[in-house]
């Protein structure tokens, strides 16, 4: 999630009392094995209407405690009962996928430590920004297998730093499999929201992301209109190329309103986010989406001092055109929260977190990512009453 730069500051935990307050609201993963899946899914499979309201989605797992995309990041997220856990996926060289925010993995994995790889640093292109560093797509799977996963803003959650090295970098199997493991434990599916991330960029090296995500839904049961996931992008065109291989829940992802997909830069389509967000445009997204996730300002936008203003009629008119709204994303710390909820001058401390997620969910969302979700869970229940 969170498209372009995303500078996430430290945290202080509240684990403990939202693990004991909300064990029961644990989902587990896919119940059946794959060769059983399908029928499983298929005909006795969830809607997505059905998940708590409003619905807790970890961002990149329980980002605020873990590195994030790590199977530890994704277990902990999951005990700590969010209903959702979110996956961004990149390809490697040999077209396997990967969870990773970005294909960029200078940042989140030891790959500077390797002198191995030393002559693959380079500069690219990315979706119009210049980029220099390591890239997944320059990489096996074999290769990518030799690193470690460590914490991608160590300045600002320096207690993450502490589970540098514990894990590898996850494949989508196998985060299929571990939700299935965890499903059976649980008796219950595990929900994921996976992104598709650059998807143009990639089919213009030769990795098309949506072929292979659609032939590992199919092959654990998640291609249903009742699978236990959703599927994400923003770029519209990756969505409407997945409606095309899969009927599982499909989610346009949209940032900042002046923002144009790349995909329509690519395409020469001058609309952008704010043309999106429209009546008309809402309409389009439902023709072949169910869902939105738009950045919160789009929601209630700030003033000129960062405090939150009025909100938008977007909730009401993507209701109207039947789409459920996921929004993104909440944190605790104060850098990331609205003016009128910080607490303090350490802009890493937590602020009024529990204030904030009320005045977003009054709007009617039906659901919000976060990277701290035990606290998303505890503002939950404090809504529902």
């Amino acid at each position: 999630m969170t498209q372009g730069a995303d500078r996430s500051p430290g945290r202080r935990t509240v684990i403990g009392a939202a693990v004991l307050g909300t064990a029961a609201l644990g989902v587990g993963g896919a119940t059946a094995a794959p060769a059983e899946a399908d029928e499983r899914h298929g005909g006795h499979g969830s809607s997505y209407r059905d998940l708590p309201q409003p619905t807790v989605i970890a961002h990149r797992g329980a980002s605020g405690y873990r590195p994030e995309h790590t199977i530890g990041s994704y277990q902990l997220a999951l005990d700590m009962g969010a209903h959702v856990i979110e996956q961004d996926l990149v390809p490697t060289k040999d077209g396997h996928l990967v969870c990773r925010h970005e294909n960029d993995i200078t940042g989140t994995t030891d790959v500077a430590a390797h002198p191995e790889f030393a002559s693959r640093r380079t500069t690219k292109s990315v979706d119009g920004v210049s980029l220099t560093g390591w890239f997944t797509e320059d990489f096996t799977l074999a290769d990518l297998k030799t690193l470690r996963a460590k914490e991608r803003i160590p300045g600002n959650r320096q207690e993450n730093t502490l589970y540098d090295g514990r894990w590898a970098v996850p494949t989508f199997e196998e985060v299929l499999r571990w939700a299935e493991k965890e499903g059976r434990r649980r008796g219950r599916p595990v929900w994921l929201h996976v992104e598709t991330k650059h998807p143009t960029y990639f089919r213009g090296l030769g990795l098309g992301l949506e072929e292979p995500l659609a032939k590992l839904l199919r092959r654990y049961g998640r291609d249903r209109q009742g699978s236990p996931v959703f599927l994400q992008s923003f770029e519209p065109t990756s969505i409407q190329r997945l409606a095309k291989l899969v009927s599982s829940p499909r989610v346009v992802l949209l940032s900042g309103a002046s923002t144009r997909p790349w995909d329509f830069v690519q395409a020469g389509d001058p609309r952008t986010v704010a043309d999106l967000v429209k009546p008309a445009g809402l309409k389009w997204i439902a023709s072949f989406a169910q869902g939105i996730g738009p950045t919160l300002d789009l929601i209630i936008p700030k003033d000129a001092s960062g405090k939150l203003g009025t909100p938008t009629t977007l909730v009401r008119d993507a209701h109207a055109q039947d789409l459920i709204l996921h929004p993104y994303t909440m944190r605790n710390e104060n850098t990331f929260l609205p003016a009128d909820f910080r607490r303090g001058t350490d802009p890493n401390a937590y602020g009024d977190a529990f204030g904030a997620f009320k005045v977003y969910f009054e709007t009617g969302i039906d659901g919000i990512f976060t990277d701290n979700a035990d606290t998303g869970l505890l503002a939950a229940s404090d809504f529902r009453g």
